[in-house]
């Protein structure tokens, strides 16, 4: 059984036998030259910066693939209350933390 995620503090359905801990992942990247130029374009101009959107999404779905995997190590059915936040960790990278409670269900 896949390891279910939750936003919120249950599982519809489920009843919380136990918590494991706190499950986190996370993921630190950088911005290159050449996003960096097209981004540029866009900022003249205005609209979505895509190529952002795209790195941002990527590094979002990275560091929950390894919350999973530490809540597997922990031995969970299932991450609740997830959350994600960033932070600078210097001038043009940042990292993306996916974390949540590791949980057992009945």
């Amino acid at each position: 059984m896949a390891i279910q995620i939750s936003n919120t503090p249950t599982i519809a359905g489920h009843e919380i036998t136990l918590h494991l801990g706190i499950a986190r992942g996370s993921t630190v990247r950088a911005r290159n030259v050449a996003r960096d130029i097209f981004a540029g374009l866009k900022n003249i101009v205005g609209g979505e910066i895509s190529e952002y959107t795209q790195l941002l999404a990527d590094s979002r779905e990275e560091a929950m693939q390894r919350m999973l995997i530490d809540a597997q190590r922990l031995g969970a059915d299932a991450v609740v209350n997830v959350r994600f936040t960033t932070s600078n960790v210097m001038q043009g990278a940042a990292e993306i933390l996916a974390y949540g409670t590791a949980v057992k269900l009945k």
